[in-house]
């Protein structure tokens, strides 16, 4: 009984999150994405592993 409980309780608490988050008003906003860079730079990124050869 309580496993069933606990179940319904944690499904239950996810679906009205996630109910929540699809009624947001900025979900679908184009405006709330920053433009994108479109000149490269020369530095390396910082997400690029370092090459210790």
């Amino acid at each position: 009984m309580i496993d069933i409980f606990s179940l319904l309780l944690s499904h239950g608490l996810l679906l009205l999150v996630l109910w929540r988050l699809t009624k947001r008003d900025d979900l679908d906003d184009d405006a709330a994405v920053p433009p994108e860079a479109t000149e490269p730079t020369d530095q390396p990124s910082a997400t690029r592993p370092f090459d210790y050869a």
